[in-house]
């Protein structure tokens, strides 16, 4: 091969015929020059690990950095506290239950299968208690959904807040959870002594010494909600309520109840510590919104951001993200270069479950121009994610929870992201 390569164009990139490594000089080697591709490598000269050097498969040393992340001063106390999943790192939708985020109030529990307890009660024809095993010898479902906690984004209401996309919208993961019906429990202690069932609820708690549970109306306990004892074909991990959660389709993640012990059903709301003092949103003028359960349709753009800078100079660029909506499928995602003024539809990747995590690309190039970087999601529905000046009208800042507000990342002529504000 004679000379260095020439840039490709944007169709032969994308054809994969041609490959190029462009930093801001645009220096490219040429293949006999380069020693990887000329000389034997070290781990080409002698045999690898064998199969049984990690019984339990790990990511590899290089990928060292793509963990949880927690902010220390966020919360006084790791046991009652957050942490965000590398959603910069990753690719496609499901979340590997090793990155995915973790939310306790009492921090994670130690429980063997073999001592686990599910108990219904209250308007039930039979009051039940299943253990492990009697969960495994129903019927059983596998569905891939988003669990978003509430705060997610939360700190950026008054402003810019957080330099990174872990941290500002990383509470959330994506999973596939295998699991049984909750209506199958249900209806196995039977409803007819609960009544007309249109004004009922389940109370759901979880055995962490924090109790922590909430209410959730009838219809949607009967609708899609699982009781789920596997995430991405294995064991729920300590930290995500191991041996058994609660899946809540679509609705904020405390809901989420982790080990689950106890649903109760009842003629009322039980107006628990986490849905009045807590999971409210506060208003302008001090009055709270209540039973804000669904987590409204929202995006960000991952790469480039300000964890994942643009590694090459000008020239293609795939910009990737996220979008979710807790009424259902996405159904379009635009992306702004310059802070919202002009607009391009992205590409969906493949499309799963209703109310699981939708993948966005952008094919652009780039002319090493600062950039206004943003994601505009929508839902079946119709629902559009608002701006941030369009959720302050009508809810202020003193909210703490639900902010899908739409997110900006300054791109500087070097590739490199910073969060501002675009309203």
């Amino acid at each position: 091969m004679n000379g260095p390569f020439k840039s490709p164009s944007r169709r032969a990139f994308l054809r994969g015929g041609v490959a190029t490594v462009a930093g801001a000089a645009a220096t490219q080697a040429t293949a006999a020059g380069d020693p990887l591709i000329t000389e034997v490598q070290d781990w080409a000269s002698a045999t690898g690990e064998g199969v049984d050097a990690t019984p339990y498969g790990l990511p590899i040393e290089y990928e060292g950095d793509v963990i949880r992340r927690n902010v220390p001063w966020l919360t006084a106390d790791p046991i009652s506290s957050i942490n965000f999943t590398p959603i910069h790192a990753l690719e496609g939708t499901i979340t590997p239950q090793g990155c995915a985020f973790e939310r306790h109030h009492s921090g994670a529990i130690e429980m063997r299968k073999e001592d686990y307890r599910l108990m219904i009660n209250g308007l039930v024809d039979t009051p039940l208690v299943f253990t492990y095993e009697d969960l495994e010898r129903f019927p059983r479902e596998n569905h891939v959904y988003f669990c978003e906690c509430a705060a997610n984004t939360g700190m950026e209401w008054a402003g810019a807040q957080l330099n990174g996309v872990q941290f500002t919208h990383g509470m959330i993961h994506n999973m596939e959870y295998t699991g049984v019906s909750l209506r199958t429990l249900l209806e196995e202690a039977g409803l007819d002594a609960a009544g007309d069932l249109s004004d009922k609820w389940v109370y759901v708690e979880g055995a962490d010494a924090s109790s922590n549970g909430r209410s959730i109306p009838m219809e949607k306990a009967l609708d899609d909600v699982l009781v789920a004892f596997k995430a991405n074909g294995e064991a729920l991990r300590m930290e995500h309520g191991y041996p058994v959660r609660l899946v809540v389709p679509g609705w904020e993640g405390n809901m989420w109840v982790k080990w689950l012990r106890r649903i109760e059903v009842s003629d009322m709301a039980v107006e628990s510590r986490e849905e009045t003092s807590k999971y409210t949103d506060v208003l302008e003028d001090g009055t709270a919104r209540k039973w804000t359960w669904v987590m409204d349709a929202k995006s960000v753009i991952t790469m480039p951001s300000p964890q994942s800078p643009i590694p090459h100079g000008p020239g293609p660029l795939v910009i990737s993200g996220l979008a979710w909506s807790g009424h259902g499928q996405i159904t379009r995602v635009d992306v702004s270069k310059d802070g919202g003024i002009t607009w391009e539809t992205a590409r969906l990747g493949k499309q799963g479950d209703s109310k699981a995590l939708t993948r966005f690309y952008l094919d652009t190039t780039w002319d090493g121009e600062e950039m206004l970087l943003q994601a505009r999601a929508m839902d079946e529905t119709g629902y559009v994610q608002p701006t941030k000046n369009a959720l302050r009208e009508v809810r202020g800042e003193n909210s703490v929870y639900h902010n899908n507000c739409i997110q900006t990342w300054h791109v500087n002529a070097k590739g490199e992201a910073e969060n501002v504000e675009v309203s």
